[in-house]
C-alpha cells in the first residue's frame, strides 16, 4: 500500500485551487495526491451553466490547471477512483477493487450532489440535472436536438440554464412553487426585474405550481403539474438545489451538521483532516453563525486556506460569502447573507439595467447585490459586510459617492471570538 503525506479527496474547485496553493507554497514533488471519482482533472464549475453549456468553451478551457501543471510539480492525480470506504484511525482510503491508499493529512473536498425528484410517470429519464461536466455535455446535446424544454426551479441553476436554453432558441418554460423567481434570495422588486428580462427573451413562467409527473411520449415527454396543467417538452432540466456529499463519512468519527463540521481553521473533528467547499460547515464570525456555502468563490478560498493550514500555517478562514451570475446580457454579483435583515435599500436605474440592492440588519450592512454599477460599490460591499459597518440607510440611498460614507478605513474585520 502506497502512502502520501497529503491527499485531497475530491476533484472539484476546492481541490484544484488547493493544489495551486500547494505549489505556490513550494510543496515538494511526490508529497501530494488528488483522488477523484471523475475522469477529469479539477475544473471550474461555473462555466457548466454558462460558456460550456453554450458550446463556446471546451473541457480544456475550464480546467483549473492543465496536465503539465500536475506532472511538472510532481502532484499525482488518481482519476476514476471512487473511494468506497475511509478509515480515519488507520488513515486509509479504500478505492476500486479494494485498492488501499494511506495518508497522513487529508483535505476533504467532495463537494455536493444534486437533489433529485421522485415523481410519477415513466418519463423520469427525460429529467436532466446539472452538476458535472458529463451533465453539461448531455444538456448541450439536447439543446442542439430539441426545441422545447421545461426547467424546474427558479434559483441559481434554474435561472442560468433557462437563460442559456432561451438564448439558443429553445422554447423554455420555468416551473417553480413560489410566486416569484428565486424568492429565497431576491426581494420582490428584484424578482420582478428578472422576470421581466426573462419574459423579454421568450421564457414563460408557471408560478406557484410544481411538477408531479413526467410521462414518456414517442418524441419527448409530457410534464404534468399539480394544477392539472400539462406541458409538452423534448427534455426537462431540474435545478432544485444540492446536498453536501456526506455518504462516505456516515458512521465515522467525523462530526457533521448540514455538512462536515470544521473549526475556524477548516479542520474537522478528526485531527489532521480538513474540509473545504460545499461540504464544509464553518463558523462564520461576521454573521455569528455556521454557514455552508455552495458557490465557486467559497470553494476557491477555502481550498487555499485549508492547504495553507495543512502545510503548517495557522490561518482562520475569514471571508464574505460571494457569488456571481450571468443571465442573458446581465451579470451581477452578490456578497453576504440576507438572513434576519430588517431593511433594504435600492440604488441605480433598473430601467437601464443598473441596480444595486443593500440589505441591513440593525443598521449593519449584511448583504449586497450589484449589477452594472460603479466600481466603488463593488469595493465597499464586501468591506462593509466584513467590518459590520454601521451605516445610515437613507444616506446610502442618497449618496452620490460611497467614500463619503466610509468610516472603516484602516479597520480590521470586526469579529467576536
Amino acid at each position: 500500500m502506497k502512502s502520501y503525506p497529503m491527499i485531497i479527496l475530491g476533484g472539484g474547485v476546492a481541490a484544484g485551487y488547493a493544489a495551486k496553493e500547494f505549489v505556490a507554497r513550494n510543496g515538494k514533488a511526490g508529497k501530494l495526491l488528488i483522488v477523484t471519482a471523475e475522469n477529469e482533472l479539477p475544473y471550474e464549475r461555473p462555466p457548466l451553466s454558462k460558456g460550456f453549456l453554450t458550446g463556446k468553451k471546451q473541457a480544456g478551457d475550464i480546467r483549473i490547471s492543465d496536465a503539465a501543471f500536475y506532472r511538472d510539480h510532481g502532484i499525482a492525480v488518481f482519476r476514476n477512483f471512487p473511494v468506497k470506504k475511509i478509515n480515519f484511525r488507520e488513515r486509509i482510503l479504500e478505492g476500486p477493487s479494494g485498492r488501499m491508499i494511506g495518508f497522513e493529512r487529508l483535505l476533504i473536498a467532495t463537494g455536493s450532489t444534486v437533489r433529485r425528484l421522485n415523481l410519477r410517470g415513466e418519463g423520469q429519464s427525460k429529467i436532466l440535472y446539472l452538476r458535472g461536466i458529463k451533465d453539461s455535455r448531455t444538456i448541450l446535446a439536447k439543446i442542439e436536438a430539441g426545441k422545447r424544454a421545461v426547467v424546474i426551479g427558479s434559483g441559481f441553476i434554474g435561472m442560468e440554464v433557462a437563460s442559456v436554453l432561451a438564448s439558443q432558441g429553445v422554447n423554455t418554460t420555468m416551473v417553480f412553487p413560489d410566486d416569484r423567481v428565486w424568492k429565497r434570495l431576491f426581494t420582490a422588486p428584484v424578482s420582478a426585474f428578472f422576470e421581466d428580462q426573462f419574459a423579454g427573451h421568450g421564457v414563460a413562467f408557471m408560478k406557484s405550481d410544481k411538477v408531479v409527473a413526467v410521462n414518456a411520449k414517442p418524441r419527448g415527454c409530457q410534464v404534468v403539474l399539480a394544477s392539472g396543467s400539462t406541458l409538452d417538452a423534448d427534455f426537462v432540466v431540474a435545478g432544485i438545489g444540492v446536498a453536501p456529499a456526506l455518504e462516505l463519512f456516515r458512521r465515522t468519527a467525523l462530526e457533521m451538521r448540514d455538512g462536515i463540521t470544521v473549526n475556524e481553521f477548516l479542520e474537522t473533528s478528526v485531527p489532521e483532516v480538513w474540509a473545504a467547499g460545499d461540504v464544509a460547515s464553518y463558523p462564520d464570525r461576521a454573521f455569528q453563525r455556521r454557514l455552508r456555502v455552495e458557490h465557486w468563490d467559497n470553494a476557491v478560498e477555502q481550498g487555499r486556506v485549508a492547504m495553507r493550514n495543512m502545510m503548517g500555517a495557522d490561518q482562520p478562514f475569514i471571508h464574505a460569502p460571494y457569488f456571481f451570475s450571468d443571465v442573458f446580457d446581465l451579470s451581477y454579483e452578490f456578497w453576504g447573507n440576507t438572513g434576519g435583515h430588517d431593511r433594504v435599500v435600492y440604488r441605480g436605474r433598473p430601467d437601464r439595467k443598473q441596480l444595486s440592492v443593500w440589505w441591513f440588519k440593525r443598521r449593519s450592512l449584511c448583504a449586497a447585490l450589484i449589477m452594472n454599477r460603479p466600481q466603488e460599490e463593488r469595493e465597499f460591499a464586501s468591506r462593509w459586510i466584513l467590518r459590520r459597518a454601521q451605516l445610515d440607510p437613507q444616506a446610502l440611498q442618497r449618496a452620490r459617492n460611497l467614500k463619503s460614507l466610509d468610516a472603516t478605513f484602516g479597520q480590521q474585520a470586526c469579529f467576536k471570538p
